[in-house]
């Protein structure tokens, strides 16, 4: 009698499992500004140049929306930003790795590791590596964005806000920001621009990407 009570329940499980899978749906989450408004031009940063990608670099990303973007402060330092959005929804498409694209594109990483990051009050963390291709060395600054989350700082810390917010609130949307600089032989000041670059942009990030 217990084990057929067991096969009863272990059923009912499965059935309800299947039934919300097969009736949940995530929504498609637009930017709250699209990102082709980006300043381009905000305290003492220009914008120098926007680039866009081709056909075959977008079907690999599948943003829902992007800003590929070089700016420069008076001092001469030009830092690239790149935002990536991915909406959600049924045709959503996923976050790439940049532990796997920066290599796969020919960078050799040198370095990682998660450095706080001081905006607007908060205490937060981003991921900061220097990859190297050929004689060319480069410092990035990244993180990624989702419902709840400003900052997560690793691929799995991610998914597990995707899911959470997949199953509270049908919203899978999230975003990829990286912030770089050819480093040289100065790695430091690249990257003291490169933290100054965000703490004046965060509130543009907050203000144009979803919370």
């Amino acid at each position: 009698m217990i084990d057929s009570w067991r096969f009863i329940v272990v059923y009912l499980l499965l059935a309800a499992a299947g039934l919300y899978v097969s009736l949940h749906k995530d929504i498609m989450v637009p930017a709250n500004i699209p990102l082709r408004d980006f300043p381009t031009r905000n305290g003492e940063w220009r914008q120098l140049s926007r680039g866009e990608f081709s056909e075959d670099i977008l079907n690999v990303l599948k943003p829902t929306d992007y800003l590929s973007a070089q700016y420069v402060n008076p001092l001469g330092d030009k830092v690239n930003l790149y935002i990536g959005y991915h909406g959600g929804g049924k045709r959503g498409g996923e976050i790439h790795s940049p532990k796997h694209c920066l290599p796969g594109g020919g960078w050799y990483k040198l370095s990682e590791q998660i450095v706080p990051l001081k905006v607007e009050g908060k205490d937060l963390s981003a991921v900061q590596a220097v990859y190297q291709k050929g004689g060319e060395k480069e410092i990035f600054i990244y993180w990624f964005r989702a419902k709840g989350d400003e900052t997560i700082t690793s691929e799995i810390g991610l998914k597990l806000a995707q899911i959470r917010s997949s199953v509270t609130s049908r919203r899978r949307d999230a975003t990829f920001i990286r912030i770089s600089a050819i480093a040289g032989e100065d790695e430091r000041s690249k990257q003291v621009a490169i933290v100054k670059f965000i703490q004046d942009f965060y509130p543009l990030f907050q203000k144009f990407l979803p919370s």
